[in-house]
């Protein structure tokens, strides 16, 4: 559905950082990225994001969002409690450490870092390595 898709809750602009729809379970999947370790109040900010999304875009006939939040690291202990009173479906994974351990060694040196893809997001070309920024003429 898309990224840094704006979410207007009372007088505030919020931006959840990618939005998909899953055809078959007919429902949103909201999925924040986070490059530093889990925090707290991260499954707090996805829940409430969750639930705009239920409230503002669902159909009557689709099933509650699903949250997805990906982290550099995670303490499990921490997750759970952080969770344990929470009734929305949110996982919370290593994202980073998941996706380094399926790529081939000779691949994991030429894909940017989470800071630079960071970076490029952000449009700000000054954070990224020199064989990646734009050559002006």
């Amino acid at each position: 559905m898309g990224q840094q898709v704006h979410l207007e809750l009372g007088d505030q602009d919020y931006y959840l950082d990618l939005l998909f729809y899953h055809l078959k379970l007919r429902c949103y999947v909201a999925i924040e990225l986070k490059a530093r370790p889990f925090e707290p109040g991260d499954g707090a900010q996805l829940g409430v994001y969750m639930h705009a999304v239920d409230k503002l875009l669902t159909h009557p006939d689709d099933k509650p969002t699903i949250g997805l939040l990906l982290v550099r690291t995670k303490n499990r202990i921490l997750v759970e409690y952080a969770l344990a009173g929470s009734r929305q479906p949110i996982s919370v994974s290593q994202w980073e450490t998941q996706l380094m351990r399926q790529l081939p060694e000779d691949m994991r040196g030429s894909l940017p870092s989470i800071e630079e893809i960071e970076a490029e997001m952000a449009g700000d070309p000054g954070a990224l390595p020199d064989r990646d920024r734009p050559q002006r003429r």
